[in-house]
This record gives structure tokens, C-alpha cells and sequence, in this order.
């Protein structure tokens, strides 16, 4: 008994735990390249991959050269002469004297802290819209999410549905060995009683020929089936990994995108960053209050600007809400690294991109060398492509 339940019993599927999101594959070899649909689809989802990282790699260079000018302004403040950096810290000492005295009359209860207001008041100019973007960002990348779930999930229905597939054909096999050993026993048994004892076993023949033919017939019939429905289910597992390329592409600089607002705007999410805002909103309604104090920040300011602009500073303005940060270098070594964390963020972004960009150029190259009679063919695809881009 034992023998016939491990003959026919069925192969259990393992379900592979965690799938790897950021990693792309390439399954070059379960293509037919000989296939006309099949090899153009597999170049077009590599020139895919290049466009998708090239456009990303264009979104981030503006905000990379923007972080990049914010040091390199750094270091030429740290350059400059002591008697000029004397003159800037003598504007820097007013405005954040001025600034203390602010502070107290507005260190009363339910105020915003100055390192947030101050932070948002840097940002200002593009906390909406960032706002707006890390939202969008959150929300498309659970949306995004689902797609890879769901992705994954019809994957592995499909490799479930495959192995069983193997087993049925293998169970297929086994039994038509065990129908021919059947009939070959059976026949066996006939002719003896047939020479043996001289019976009459032509009908008994005749029965088990058509019996093992009908047998033979239905499992051929039935391991073909199973044989063309597995060669299908290929072709989906083929595709759906394709497709999971794709989404995990966009899941990556979506991950990282929201991990640079989220950097960017010291928050962890869209909905705190909007109750910072809001907050920020009405603690500068009230400080608006104190016209004198403003007039003259502000005329420190300018000199400050004025002072700096003198320089080969890129955005004096800057400086404006940071004096503390030319006065004390603790700060401003903060400042710096805060801004190398930024930097090194959009560089993880734009390396992951530069990375998926040449991967898939070098597979293209790959395919071609390995294919010389598609080559032509190849390069028109790449041609094609590039200005439709």
C-alpha cells in the first residue's frame, strides 16, 4: 500500500517566503528567442527599464546639484578671510540676538519650537508641494504594493499549478507502465491456459487488448494536455516575472523617494508633515505681530545677504535663517551633515538607477551578441525606442 500512495501521491510546493523587491532577473533563459513575440517583448521591457531609469536619473540630477551648491557654499564661508568672517558674524550676532529675544516672548506654552518653525521657514517655498508629493508618494507606493502582492500571489499559483502538472505527467507515466505490465501479465496468463490447457481465450484476448488500448489512449491523451498546459503556464510565470520587474523598479525609487521627503522634511509621514505645517501656519500669523522686531531682523538680514553676496556664495539668502550656524561650528557641522545625508540619499537613488540603466543595456548587448541573425533587428528596436523617448 505504501508503494502505490508514494506512486501517485502528489509533490508538495514550497511558497517562497520573502520575495526580494529591489533585485531585477532577468530570465533570459526561459525566452525563445526564436519566438518573434517573445524576443520582442523581452528587448522592449529591457529599453523599458533604461527609459524609467533615465527619467529618474534627469529628476534627480536638479535636486543633487541644488544639495551639492548648499556645501560647496559651506565651504567657501569656512574659507573666507578673518577679518571677513568676523564682519558676517558681527550680522550673524545681531540677528540672533534679536532672535533670542523673540524667542522669549514666544516661548509660552503651545508654541512651536524654533527648530521646526525655523526648519519650515527654510522650507517654505516647497513644503506644499512636498507635502503634496510625499502623499502621492505614500499612497502610490501602497498602491504599488498591492500590484507586487498580487503579482507574486498569480506567480506562485501558476509554479503551484506547474509542479502539479509535473506530478500528474509523472503519475501518467507510472501508470502506463502499470497497464502495460498488467496487459503483459494478463496476456501471459491467457496464453498459457490457451497452450496449456488448450481453453478457448481468444475473447479474453480480444478484452484485454481493447482494454489496454482504451488505457493507453486516455493517458496519452491526458499527458499531452497536462504537457501543453504546463508549456503555457511557462509562458505566464515568464511574464509575470517581466511584469514584476517593472513594479519593482517603480517600488524602489518610490521607497526612496519617500524616504528623501521624509529626510528632506524631518517628518515620517505626509500626515505629520501636514500637522507641522498647519501648526507652522498659525505660529507665524502671530509673530507677525511684532512689526519692530521684524524691521529690524530684517534689515540685519540684508546686510547679512548683502555681506555674503560679496562672496562666491549661491544662495546667500540661505544663511539668513541660520546664524547660530556661522557663530558655532557644532551646528554648522550639523548642518553639513544633514546635507551629505541628503546628498548621499539622491546619490542611492540616481547609483540604483545608473545600475538598472546599464544592466539592462548590457543585456540587450548580451542578447545581440549571442544572437548575431537578430542583431539588425535589435538595433532598430534600441533606435526606435530612443526617439520615441
Amino acid at each position: 500500500m505504501g508503494f502505490w500512495r508514494n506512486l501517485f501521491r502528489k509533490k508538495q510546493v514550497e511558497t517562497q517566503k520573502e520575495e526580494n523587491w529591489e533585485g531585477i532577473v532577468f530570465p533570459r533563459d526561459k525566452v525563445d528567442f526564436r519566438n518573434e513575440e517573445q524576443r520582442s517583448r523581452y528587448i522592449t521591457d529591457c529599453l523599458e527599464q533604461m527609459s524609467v531609469a533615465a527619467e529618474e536619473i534627469e529628476q534627480l540630477t536638479g535636486e543633487y546639484e541644488k544639495v551639492t551648491s548648499c556645501l560647496t557654499d559651506m565651504e567657501e564661508i569656512e574659507a573666507l578671510p578673518r577679518q571677513d568672517r568676523e564682519e558676517l558674524n558681527t550680522f550673524a550676532r545681531k540677528l540672533l540676538t534679536l532672535e533670542q529675544e523673540r524667542e522669549h516672548y514666544l516661548g509660552r506654552k503651545n508654541r512651536m519650537n524654533d527648530t521646526d518653525y525655523y526648519q519650515m521657514r527654510k522650507q517654505e517655498e516647497d513644503v506644499e508641494e512636498g507635502m503634496t508629493k510625499l502623499k502621492q508618494a505614500e499612497e502610490y507606493g501602497g498602491l504599488i504594493k498591492q500590484d507586487m502582492r498580487k503579482l507574486e500571489r498569480e506567480r506562485q499559483a501558476y509554479e503551484f499549478r506547474r509542479a502539479e502538472l509535473e506530478v500528474a505527467m509523472q503519475n501518467f507515466r507510472g501508470m502506463a507502465v502499470i497497464f502495460l505490465t498488467a496487459f503483459a501479465v494478463c496476456l501471459l496468463m491467457l496464453l498459457i491456459l490457451q497452450f496449456c490447457f488448450e481453453y478457448d481465450t481468444r475473447l479474453g484476448m480480444l478484452l484485454a487488448v481493447a482494454a489496454a488500448a482504451i488505457a493507453l489512449t486516455v493517458l496519452c491523451v491526458r499527458f499531452t494536455d497536462s504537457d501543453k498546459e504546463k508549456a503555457g503556464v511557462t509562458n505566464a510565470v515568464n511574464r509575470l516575472i517581466q511584469l514584476q520587474n517593472k513594479v519593482k523598479i517603480r517600488y524602489v525609487n518610490n521607497r526612496n523617494l519617500v524616504d528623501y521627503y521624509c529626510l528632506k522634511y524631518n517628518t515620517d509621514s505626509a500626515a505629520k508633515l501636514e500637522k507641522k505645517w498647519a501648526q507652522y501656519q498659525q505660529e507665524k500669523e502671530e509673530r507677525k505681530q511684532y512689526a519692530e522686531a521684524e524691521a529690524k531682523l530684517e534689515y540685519y538680514q540684508n546686510q547679512l545677504v548683502k555681506k555674503l553676496s560679496e562672496y562666491r556664495i549661491n544662495d546667500p539668502a540661505r544663511w539668513v535663517g541660520q546664524p547660530g550656524a556661522l557663530l558655532d561650528r557644532r551646528e554648522m557641522v550639523e548642518i553639513r551633515h544633514d546635507l551629505i545625508l541628503r546628498r548621499q540619499s539622491l546619490r542611492k537613488q540616481m547609483d540604483y538607477n545608473n545600475n538598472i540603466g546599464e544592466t539592462a543595456r548590457q543585456e540587450v548587448k548580451s542578447v545581440a551578441r549571442q544572437y548575431p541573425m537578430y542583431m539588425v533587428e535589435i538595433l532598430e528596436m534600441v533606435e526606435r525606442f530612443d526617439k520615441q523617448d
